[in-house]
């Protein structure tokens, strides 16, 4: 039987391996995904000088839904990170999607943004 805390390892072991040819830069910010039971955190972040560039979540004041963990709710923090990208000048992103499987949420969050109008 496979529990949460192995499924956990095993994501940690992916990221990790992902992590070591993703890096952002001042021109084009990795785009970080967390995703817990309740919530899902994104984030800019330039790796060079280690500063996150624009952020949004499911437990930001502007947020306005009741359900946080949910395809609906990944959306839009998707449209809210990318919103707040272009606002800071970026337009073009790495996608970092956490070592978590390209489905559900984070395929959501993800194709939100580049409908917002992130290219990655």
């Amino acid at each position: 039987m496979i529990t949460k805390a192995d499924k956990n390892v095993v994501r940690k072991k992916r990221h990790a391996r992902v992590r070591k040819n993703v890096f952002g830069t001042a021109e084009r910010p990795r785009l970080n995904v967390y995703r817990s039971n309740k919530h899902i955190y994104a984030q800019l972040i330039n790796d060079e000088s280690q500063v996150t560039v624009a952020s949004a979540s499911t437990v930001d004041n502007d947020f306005n839904l009741d359900a946080t963990g949910n395809v609906e709710a990944a959306q839009k923090v998707g449209e809210m990170v990318a919103k707040r990208a272009i606002d800071n000048g970026f337009k073009v992103v790495v996608f970092d999607r956490g070592g978590y499987l390209y489905h559900g949420r984070v395929k959501a969050l993800a194709e939100a943004a580049r409908e917002a109008g992130l290219e990655f």
